[in-house]
């Protein structure tokens, strides 16, 4: 399996940017702004460049104050809005998130992208960082969507990046999503063949559609069409779309509109 892994990896590596990868990257964006200095201003520009003429995202991430405002602005539009729990550090206060997710919920956020307390998993105290999950799982109900980001980064164990992509969603999680982008590394190919067999293997298990969210230093169509072929080659053609894959991305929409004349 793991020489299998490889040669798609290796074969993702050389995937081409074309014009249908920059279309389909558009449609399963989050299109993201999580900095210290986000304002109201820059929080309205990101919504309007969410449904532009080139189309729309599939969503939103800002961080939980700027919330209300995006769903005002993104209202009827299908776009959806995502916002960020446990961030960026993944600690392990279960009762301060499951708070937060909550407040996340209840001011209208239709995904919530919570970091899993990595460090606790890492140190063995797998139960607890699995429990922390099960929490906001219970706090975000049917309402929201959910998603957990592993830190795969700081993790850097394939074998453990796998544990804990099926623990996860065996806790509740409705996407794996490889980085917060705060801290050095994001996304790697390696790591989303992982994640994706996970998927693969889990999916006839539950009972809800699995998703997945490589985030993290993927800026360019050139970049996403890696991740785009791996998807079609571990999980059949077709399977990427908004509602089991989204790229989290900042500046790729750039590239994108770009390619395409936008």
């Amino acid at each position: 399996m793991e020489k299998t892994l490889k040669k798609l990896v290796d074969q993702a590596r050389q995937a081409p940017a074309s014009r249908a990868c920059a279309r389909h990257a558009l449609a399963c964006m989050d299109l993201t702004s999580l900095d210290g200095n986000d304002t109201d201003e820059k929080i309205i520009d990101l919504c309007a460049r969410a449904n532009g003429p080139a189309g729309r995202v599939a969503a939103v991430c800002v961080y939980g104050r700027f919330v209300p405002l995006a769903c005002r602005k993104l209202a009827g539009t299908g776009v959806k809005v995502a916002s960020v729990c446990n961030f960026p550090h993944g600690g392990a206060d279960a009762h301060a998130a499951v708070t937060e997710a909550r407040v996340l919920v209840a001011s209208g956020a239709d995904e919530v992208d919570v970091v899993l307390p990595y460090k606790r998993y890492m140190a063995g105290d797998e139960d607890r960082a699995v429990s922390f999950i099960e929490q906001i799982r219970s706090a975000c109900g049917e309402k929201a969507l959910l998603k957990v980001i592993l830190e795969t980064s700081q993790i850097q164990s394939l074998r453990m990046i796998e544990s804990a992509s099926r623990d996860v969603i065996l806790a509740g999680a409705d996407f794996i999503k490889t980085s917060t982008g705060k801290v050095p590394g994001g996304a790697q190919l390696d790591v989303a063949a992982t994640m994706l067999s996970v998927i693969a293997d889990m999916q006839p298990r539950v009972d809800r559609p699995l998703g997945f969210k490589p985030s993290g230093g993927i800026r360019t169509v050139a970049q996403a069409a890696g991740y785009l072929h791996l998807a079609d080659s571990i999980m059949g053609q077709d399977w990427a779309n908004p509602d089991t894959f989204r790229f989290g991305a900042s500046s790729l929409l750039d590239d994108v509109l770009d390619m395409l004349g936008r």
